[in-house]
């Protein structure tokens, strides 16, 4: 005789079934895309306002170099090729905008607050974002170097096609992030606290600190292979072959 099936054993395979397959525990949970839809926009030919308040507005190919906006809203905007070298936006707050082709080195955004934003083909240096709040972001394309997110918090973020190098997760908080495509070189992830990171897409993936860090990291078993010598090298572990 053969036994049936118990309803515990049921409720599993269905849920593995609409898992396509895969046990409970193997499945990522996906970061929460933005949804911008900007309204029509009114051009802004001003600069930068402390505490200032941007509420649809388009800033085009406007050279914002040096300037200060600290505490400033921007709610519904679009920045388009502006400068933003040395600008000063700490605890600026970027609400359902959208940044494409800004560059700039330098630019102070510490404390800010980055909520429903898309971020594409960014040329930044040096960009300071420490204590910031990322909440579903996609930085979509460009370079951004030496990117500073020291005691962050991101949660469903995507960086999709663009190179980050040596950007700094220090002491950050990362939930429901994924790198897509995009070359992640000489991170540094010290202090970090990581939830359902995956790091499966990156094309290239480079840890420079924090392989105590990568629980709750998903990799690939290709990039487990690479990461390997460092690994060992970080446990104190001699290969000798």
């Amino acid at each position: 005789m053969v036994a049936k099936p118990t309803r515990a054993a049921k409720t599993t395979g269905a849920a593995r079934k609409a898992a396509g397959g895969r046990p409970a525990g193997d499945r990522v949970a996906a970061a929460r895309r933005p949804e911008v839809r900007l309204p029509p926009l009114v051009p802004y030919a001003g600069g930068l306002e402390a505490d200032g308040d941007f509420d649809g507005v388009e800033f085009l190919a406007a050279d914002l170099t040096g300037q200060s906006g600290p505490g400033a809203r921007f709610m519904d905007c679009a920045l388009t090729d502006c400068a933003l070298d040395g600008a000063t936006l700490g605890r600026a707050r970027f609400l359902d905008s959208v940044l494409t082709r800004v560059r700039g080195v330098g630019t102070e955004l510490g404390g800010a607050t980055l909520r429903d934003v898309e971020v594409v083909d960014a040329r930044l240096g040096g960009t300071q974002l420490h204590g910031a709040v990322l909440e579903r972001v996609v930085v979509r394309g460009g370079k951004i170097d030496y990117l500073n997110l020291r005691q962050a918090r991101l949660a469903d973020v995507v960086f999709e096609g663009c190179v980050l190098a040596e950007p700094d997760f220090g002491g950050a908080t990362l939930t429901r992030v994924e790198f897509r495509d995009c070359v992640l070189r000489r991170a540094d992830l010290t202090a970090a606290t990581l939830g359902d990171v995956d790091l499966r897409g990156a094309g290239e993936l480079d840890i420079a600190k924090g392989f105590d860090r990568l629980a709750g990291a998903v990799l690939s078993t290709a990039q487990l292979l690479d990461l390997a010598p460092a690994l060992a090298a970080h446990l104190g572990v001699r290969v000798i072959d």
